[in-house]
């Protein structure tokens, strides 16, 4: 198994994330709060009442996550920036799927289970970035006559 593939396609997955929520959030705050996740349900009026600031801040952050992501993706051979990305990711992951899991009451049992597996395979694809990858050995460089 390949993990250079892997790496890059959990980057991927947190660069969408990241734009996702984060340009849905700070570009139009109002909406996201009513409507997100998307696709017909909706998990943040039961958590308490809209609020710009919290709002806007919430799609920053997820954009300068996927910003960083981006940026890891370019260089996926570096496991320094790689794994700098999956640990900003995982705390801030790890984090929210505590608070989650403590307000789990508010849902029904089908957005239960959505919070933790959708926020826990976030965790997990975080985690993922933290394995570091061997650099390929390098080819004698050849000159050609």
């Amino acid at each position: 198994m390949k993990v250079k593939p892997l790496r890059s396609a959990a980057l991927v997955a947190l660069v969408v994330t990241g734009l996702y929520v984060g340009v849905w959030a700070y570009f139009l705050p109002e909406k996201w709060y009513d409507g997100f996740p998307g696709f017909g349900r909706t998990w943040l009026p039961p958590l308490g009442p809209y609020n710009e600031h919290l709002a806007k801040d919430t799609g920053a952050l997820y954009l300068a996550l996927a910003l960083l992501s981006a940026a890891a993706l370019r260089r996926a051979n570096s496991n320094r920036l790689v794994r700098t990305t999956g640990a900003a990711w995982l705390v801030f992951n790890a984090l929210h799927l505590v608070y989650h899991m403590q307000h789990l009451h508010v849902y029904g049992t089908t957005d239960k289970v959505l919070n933790v597996v959708g926020l826990g395979a976030l965790m997990l694809i975080s985690a993922a970035l933290l394995i570091p990858v061997r650099a390929a050995p390098r080819q004698p460089s050849r000159i050609d006559d």
